[in-house]
């Protein structure tokens, strides 16, 4: 009998939650419309059967019922994930706000104008990017097409500006030096030589010093206290037969050796006290003026279309070698430093030349990713171009359709490069590339270039 009462109690229940659902569904219909009422009865028959079997007697004889009636639960917790959401029903609110502007009531007399319905809103659809179809050899030339470039526009001026201002300067110091032998400056720069300019605002400016071969040489870096191959000295000779003076060049002697330093100063205080930059740049259009705090011998000269920086180095060339008078901070001020740019330059353009290859092209996107990007910026120029000649010894396919092949591989042959802190220099094999690199640089570059690897569209991302 209790059972009986308990079972009758649960079907008045049944019925009066029944009746509640039927009113609540009635009533849906007319607010929610058809879908939006079918969405909720779903809901809510899955919501009702939870708190059937949450309210019903377990049975006690059945091992498996607590196990069945978590399985239906995760079923019917199933069915309510799957059950679409109905359509946002828009708000009261969002009803009373004008969509452009408010509707101005019509004049006295004028004419009401009938309505005309809009078309419902379309779906905005959602462009995809261009480069999402394109092959990688694709991607790169369109960004550097697109992102590296120079205009030649500015290319033009910018060597149009550095020719004015070396022929300006050769004028100057064949007047005011004329006991020194000073050979012609000419230019030297990634915008001349095709190999990657990220921007028209830079260009070197090489001052030969012309040297009796008979009266100096050359002591290899490994002999110097530095004891680095990269570096060399030049030594003044037989001075017991030949003393100081016979050289023009012997004003700038300490302890024997052509001191860089003391040849750097004399011009930089040329630079700055004897030269009227202010006439030479009225007569080109532009303004000049040398940069007192920098280490190097640099003017900076800004034009209404183009900002450029001009770095003046002395160059000796003797025995093969091409030293620039560059000596690295220290005490040391007698050391020069060997040059391979002009080596570079010829190598990649000889063998360019003899399979119709795409080296320099390489070297342009390469160049222009890593100028780019500041964690790889001191990878771009040599460092590149030494990788492109050593796997040029290896891989014989640069033909322009092998572009992002070789693209590639030159990023597998830089981390293996980095992950030993070793490039050594194409030309001598004793000179590390990456001597000059902190531990903390090397390993910001490996693990950046190492990405791009497997995702080369990293470093195609503006900076």
């Amino acid at each position: 009998m209790a059972e009986f009462t308990r079972q009758r109690g649960k079907r008045q229940e049944d019925g009066g939650l029944g009746s509640v659902l039927d009113l609540l569904l009635a009533n849906a219909r007319l607010v929610l419309g058809v879908s939006g009422a079918a969405v909720l009865a779903v809901a809510t028959l899955a919501v009702k059967r939870l708190i059937d079997r949450a309210t019903s007697p377990r049975d006690e004889g059945d091992p498996k019922a607590e196990q069945k009636t978590l399985e239906e639960s995760w079923q019917d917790l199933a069915l309510i994930k799957a059950t679409p959401k109905p359509p946002k029903k828009q708000r009261r609110e969002d009803l009373s706000e004008p969509l452009l502007s408010p509707a101005r009531p019509p004049a006295p007399g004028e004419a009401c104008k009938p309505k005309v319905c809009s078309a419902p809103p379309q779906t905005p659809r959602v462009e995809s990017s261009p480069l999402c179809c394109l092959t990688l050899q694709e991607k790169l030339l369109s960004h550097y097409s697109s992102q590296l470039a120079v205009p030649e526009v500015q290319a033009s001026l910018a060597l149009q500006l550095a020719r004015s201002i070396c022929a300006q300067l050769q004028n100057f110091l064949r007047s005011k030096c004329p006991e020194l032998p000073f050979g012609s400056l000419f230019l030297s720069s990634p915008l001349l030589d095709g190999l990657g300019a990220l921007a028209a605002d830079h260009v070197n400016l090489m001052l030969p010093v012309v040297l009796d071969a008979a009266l100096w040489s050359l002591i290899p870096g490994e002999d110097t206290v530095v004891r680095n191959p990269q570096y060399w000295m030049i030594k003044r000779t037989d001075l017991e037969y030949f003393p100081r003076g016979r050289s023009p060049w012997d004003r700038f002697i300490v302890g024997r050796y052509l001191s860089s330093n003391a040849l750097n100063e004399t011009l930089r205080k040329m630079l700055v006290a004897s030269i009227n930059w202010p006439a030479i740049g009225s007569l080109l259009g532009c303004v000049i003026h040398p940069v007192m705090a920098s280490q190097e011998l640099k003017l900076e000269v800004k034009h209404d279309r183009v900002e450029l920086s001009i770095t003046l180095f002395p160059v000796v060339e003797m025995e093969d070698k091409v030293l620039l008078a560059a000596p690295p901070e220290g005490l040391v001020e007698n050391l020069w430093l060997e040059s391979f740019y002009r080596a570079e330059v010829s190598k990649v353009k000889e063998l360019d030349a003899s399979d119709s290859g795409a080296r320099q092209h390489c070297l342009r996107i390469l160049n222009g990713i890593c100028k780019s990007h500041p964690a790889l910026r001191k990878l771009s120029g040599s460092p590149l171009t030494h990788v492109v000649l050593h796997l040029s010894a290896t891989s014989s396919d640069w033909a322009e359709e092998s572009l992002a092949d070789r693209f590639q591989q030159v990023l597998e042959e830089l981390v293996s490069y980095l992950e030993e802190g070793v490039l050594p220099s194409y030309f001598n094999h004793k000179i590390n590339l990456f001597c000059e690199l902190l531990e903390e640089e090397i390993d910001e570059m490996g693990f950046m270039v190492y990405r791009a690897i497997s995702e080369p569209e990293l470093l195609l991302k503006e900076k």
